[in-house]
């Protein structure tokens, strides 16, 4: 059973957009290849709360031909990309995604995978494990165990295990070393000029560009758009990260200095309220938001989209706002995420490593859940070691091992 939009075309535009993705996504290829024949998911339901994507697709498809039954929905209300859906849906997979989902779709669609009663779940923003948790429907299902993708749902989940509630093991697959160095620092940093550039068609030389948050997410956005030419402006709390920012050769000051200077902003923070009214109103006229944080808190895309004297869209995913002092600011992807709303996401090279992660974690879980406990941790060193040989290896890159010598003096005191 599926809830998609479908057609024949879309079908076909999804398959092939699926093959594209999968030809360029050889670590995991190469993963589900060397394991198939063992059907390791055989008779193990997951669950994924995912954006609906080709890259995405490579993993769905790959544990579904792991033996696994698969159903998924999609991570965000407006990045599901209809042909990927469409198409998975075609191939067996339970599908609950659309693009342009209001909020109590979404919310439905969460709970169909649900049903399908999962017994470990594959989740980006913990809104699946959140309801997993809380809501008096689910709280009771049996699950072996989770993965959650991204910061912000890691946030959520260490917050659940704070206050001791809970139920079964989470594996940080965001923490993996092979996870947020390279999807969140060149993937984020890719995908977000990507999104900017299809939204605003704008040149990115000589603009003042302010990254909010110097994370993994903030250096790789902030190093793409000096590699455009962009005058990079950083705004952050951590005094560590913010001298970092300033080693780095980027202007660093606090955020409502920065808010006159700024000719666009990107918030990659995973923190609510970080471009407020106050911020907004002091803003140049023209001035050009968006956000690559998972959830739609950092710009306050309220008081722009429902408190402007109007709103209209200009072009695909950009509103302008005409605010109450006349000036006429813009919006992207109405404060979702910019890189997967005006764009297509992250490229499949670099999800390659994450969703290897991925299904060697929910193998993991499969396999050592009995001892495991109800707690958060990260992926296993063997895990991302692994998949950092095997990104290695379909690279076609060679290093260098310890001689003997090298082994024996690393071991004396």
């Amino acid at each position: 059973m599926s809830k998609v939009k479908s057609s024949a075309k879309l079908i076909k535009e999804g398959k092939l957009s699926y093959e594209w993705a999968r030809s360029h996504m050889q670590i995991l290829d190469n993963t589900i290849n060397r394991l198939k024949k063992s059907k390791p998911l055989k008779g193990v339901t997951l669950g994924f709360c995912l954006h609906i994507t080709k890259e995405t697709s490579v993993l769905l498809m790959g544990a579904k031909e792991l033996g696994a039954t698969v159903a998924c929905c999609g991570g965000n209300p407006l990045t599901t990309q209809d042909n990927i859906a469409a198409f998975l849906a075609s191939q067996g997979i339970h599908v609950y995604a659309w693009h342009g989902q209001s909020v109590k779709e979404y919310d439905w669609c969460i709970d169909q995978v649900l049903k399908h009663k999962p017994t470990i779940l594959t989740d980006d923003g913990a809104d699946m494990n959140v309801k997993a948790h809380f809501d008096k429907r689910f709280k009771n299902m049996k699950i072996l165990g989770a993965t959650e993708e991204t910061t912000a749902g890691v946030t959520r989940i260490r917050a659940v295990e704070n206050q001791g509630k809970l139920r079964y093991p989470v594996i940080l697959v965001n923490e993996a070393y092979t996870k947020h160095m390279f999807d969140n620092r060149y993937g984020t940093g890719q995908s977000t000029i990507d999104g900017y550039l299809r939204a605003m068609n704008l040149l990115m030389a000589s603009k003042r560009v302010v990254v909010v948050g110097y994370g993994w997410v903030g250096r790789g956005v902030a190093a793409r758009c000096h590699g455009m030419g962009s005058k990079v402006i950083v705004t952050e709390i951590d005094p560590v990260k913010a001298l970092e920012a300033h080693m780095d050769g980027f202007e660093v000051m606090p955020m409502a200095q920065a808010t006159k200077l700024g000719d666009i902003f990107i918030t990659c923070t995973g923190m609510t309220s970080v471009i407020r009214k106050e911020h907004i109103l002091k803003m140049k006229d023209g001035a050009i938001m968006g956000n690559v944080g998972h959830f739609d808190v950092e710009i306050d895309s309220e008081f722009l989209l429902k408190k402007s004297k109007s709103v209209k869209e200009v072009r695909p995913a950009l509103d302008e706002c005409v605010l109450k002092n006349g000036k006429k600011v813009y919006l992207i992807g109405q404060g979702r995420l910019a890189n997967l709303v005006a764009a297509e996401g992250h490229p499949p090279e670099v999800m390659a490593q994450s969703f290897s992660n991925q299904i060697l974690s929910v193998m993991y879980i499969l396999k050592n859940h009995k001892k495991m406990e109800n707690k958060i941790i990260n992926v296993p060193e063997e895990i991302d070691t692994q998949v950092a040989v095997d990104a290695l290896k379909a690279m076609d890159v060679k290093i260098d091992k310890l001689t003997p010598e090298q082994v024996k003096y690393a071991n004396s005191w």
